[in-house]
């Protein structure tokens, strides 16, 4: 026995990419089950333990798809949005209980969850590799942060832009969507 439990990281991920009305009903539950439900009631279970460590952590693994909804990805964003919104009121909920939440962003990350889109840097999606990740993970985990959101100065500014001018974002979607629908049309990892 190591002696209790001092970190838990809700990183488990399923995707099915595509229209919704084409995505199955047990497309939709997977992902709500393993993206949403499955970290919510892990972190219940673990709380006790983490509690009686003294200095616990829960990282919990949303998506760049949690800040900027793309088209075809609805189900994904909705239940990655839901992670982040309950990480975010978990971390509240914690504060000054010797448990710190962080909330991870990462973009296309190079995992096998990702070996079936094709959507590639002439659709703006670069892929990053898992270790820069895990790397800037640590450094969050180093600073405190209450999260790390990855993709640079470009994912910064399309943040922003999603929040003040929607709209914008709307239309630069709209001049990809083609070619993005077919880029993902085949990416699932459920």
């Amino acid at each position: 026995m190591l002696g209790g439990l001092d970190i838990l990281v809700n990183n488990a991920g399923g995707v099915r990419a595509g229209r919704l009305e084409s995505t199955t009903e047990d497309e939709i539950r997977a992902m709500v089950e393993v993206d949403l439900v499955a970290p919510i009631l892990l972190t219940q279970a673990a709380l006790p333990h983490l509690r009686a460590s003294g200095d616990g952590l829960i990282v919990n693994v949303a998506s760049g798809i949690a800040l900027i909804g793309a088209p075809f990805y609805a189900t994904y964003a909705g239940v990655k949005g839901g992670l982040a919104r309950f990480s975010e009121a978990l971390r509240r909920e914690l504060k000054g209980e010797g448990i710190h939440v962080l909330t991870l962003y990462p973009g296309a990350t190079d995992t096998p969850m990702m070996q079936s889109s094709k959507a590639g840097p002439e659709l703006g999606f670069t892929r990053e590799p898992a270790e820069a990740v895990a790397e800037a993970l640590i450094e969050g985990i180093g600073a405190d942060a209450f999260e790390v959101i990855r993709g640079g100065e470009i994912r910064a500014k399309m943040i922003a832009t999603n929040r003040d001018n929607p709209a914008a974002i709307d239309e630069r979607f709209l001049i990809i969507k083609p070619a993005l629908e077919e880029a993902v049309r085949g990416h699932s990892a459920l």
